[in-house]
């Protein structure tokens, strides 16, 4: 049972947009039809960045930066870490 509303409930219900109505701000945020039972749509999954094709190099290197940088993961770091794994003959996928 719902309890009664006090006058600036009422309002402010009358206010706002109904629930089953996209506002402009859900249109915005990319939000889809609200259907009863239905859901939201699913964005194609996002394409990875190139992966390490020699891995046990890689974490050679990676534990290096480690050790070598105070800040990691820092771009600094980052391009260190790239730069000395091609340089010792690892490639990308």
């Amino acid at each position: 049972m719902a309890e009664k509303m006090t006058p600036k409930q009422q309002k402010f219900a009358k206010l706002a947009p109904p629930r089953n109505k996209i506002t402009y701000a859900d249109k915005i945020a990319g939000a889809t039809k609200m259907k009863k039972g239905g859901s939201a749509k699913k964005k194609p999954a996002k394409k990875k960045g190139a992966t390490p094709k020699n891995k046990a190099l890689y974490a050679r290197v990676k534990a290096e930066a480690k050790r070598k940088f105070k800040v990691y993961p820092s771009a600094y770091a980052n391009a260190w870490l790239v730069r000395t794994y091609k340089k010792r003959g690892g490639t990308y996928a």
